[in-house]
């Protein structure tokens, strides 16, 4: 687990930048028992994606939309895999 300032030196952004994609819901870390973010690697890897996506020119709004539609893809794709197991058993 990595602190604001910890992720923020290793990617290159303002820890300001890093509040504002928790408080708009884009990149939510875990928080300590002090309510600190605490970043995982995971998350650490989604704001890579987001610096990405908004350098191509996508609004924070857009980039946790985008984010929000992997998740249902990824669900979905999860829940097609089940029932394709299910067909395969004969249910």
């Amino acid at each position: 687990m990595f602190s604001v300032g910890q992720v923020a030196d290793a990617i290159g952004v303002q820890p300001a930048f890093l509040r504002r994609l928790d408080q708009l819901d884009v990149v939510s870390p875990a928080r300590s028992s002090g309510s600190q973010r605490r970043y995982s690697r995971d998350d650490i890897s989604l704001i890579q994606q987001a610096c990405t996506l908004i350098d191509e020119g996508l609004t924070l709004a857009g980039v946790r939309r985008v984010f929000e539609l992997e998740a249902q893809v990824r669900a979905l794709k999860a829940e097609l895999a089940d029932l394709k197991g299910d067909v395969r058993r004969g249910r």
